[in-house]
């Protein structure tokens, strides 16, 4: 009999004391047992503190010091966790149904068989209301090209699982990074190749728009920079476009608000993608004749 599989749940948090006890709560509700909790806060000046002790019970490991950023925390994080998966999750955000680990597990089951390190879902995008902007995530030839040839945040890391053994060849997130070192790690473990394994239907976690990367502009020039590091091609067609949606954004969200801006940006991201996708599919057939 195959052994359930240990998840690793991380979460940072900075004076998250509007949302964490929710964050938590969709974790300790999973009806998949074999999972950890691990809680990283930066020197919290609000309540956050008061909600981590009050829920001890709940939590695996949790520690308050002040610290430089969402990637320092999760940095500290990788220290105590035990796990086989790890799942990095936003205070903000949490998990979408109660069983969405029992029905993520034998999926992760069969990637570590087939020795894939990363396992992903989708992702929906809701306002602090919990109305669905968009949902997130597709295939993985979509998803590697977008992040990889691109150049976009073609990815949530709410719906990604990865192997633990990911961060023994890659090493850690580049702490360098304020809003795109999650991309950077994915570059850096992706950048020549590899499978990956996406369940299309599953919703890992609902994801509250706003937080850090509303700052558009500062993601896709983080972007660039990671790309930079990477010796890959930093101006691409899709950047551009990318980059005239990020000095967009303040005036769209002015005019169409929350809900219908995301919406609108998603759309043009997987268009972008989309186009991008289809003309490497007919640039290899055309070469194949």
């Amino acid at each position: 009999m195959i052994s359930a599989p240990l998840i690793s749940v991380v979460i940072a948090v900075y004076n998250g004391s509007k949302t964490l006890q929710r964050c938590i709560d969709s974790v300790s509700a999973q009806t998949y047992l074999n999972k950890e909790l691990v809680i990283v806060d930066g020197g919290s000046t609000d309540s956050t503190i008061d909600i981590l002790m009050s829920n001890n019970d709940k939590i695996t490991y949790w520690k308050s010091e002040p610290d430089k950023g969402i990637y320092n925390a999760w940095n500290k994080a990788l220290d105590h966790i035990t796990g086989d998966w790890i799942y990095f999750l936003g205070c903000d955000d949490y998990l979408w149904t109660d069983n969405v680990f029992e029905e993520l597990a034998p999926h992760l089951v069969r990637a570590d068989s087939e020795n894939i390190k990363l396992v992903y879902g989708q992702v929906a995008r809701v306002t602090e209301n919990k109305e669905v902007c968009c949902i997130d995530g597709c295939s993985w030839n979509h998803t590697w090209r977008g992040i990889i040839v691109d150049g976009i945040c073609a990815f949530t890391h709410q719906g990604m699982f990865q192997h633990h053994s990911l961060f023994d060849v890659y090493g850690k997130f580049d702490e360098s990074f304020k809003i795109a070192g999650d991309y950077e790690f994915l570059v850096r473990a992706f950048k020549e190749g590899g499978d990956a394994y996406f369940i299309e239907g599953l919703v890992i976690a609902g994801m509250q728009t706003g937080g850090i990367t509303k700052n558009c502009t500062k993601l896709v020039k983080e972007t660039a920079a990671a790309r930079r590091n990477n010796q890959l091609k930093v101006v691409t067609v899709p950047w551009l476009i990318s980059y005239s949606w990020a000095i967009s954004y303040p005036l769209l969200y002015k005019i169409f608000g929350d809900k219908n801006t995301r919406s609108l940006l998603n759309f043009g991201k997987d268009l972008v993608t989309g186009i991008s996708h289809k003309k490497s599919i007919i640039l290899r057939e055309h070469k194949g004749q």
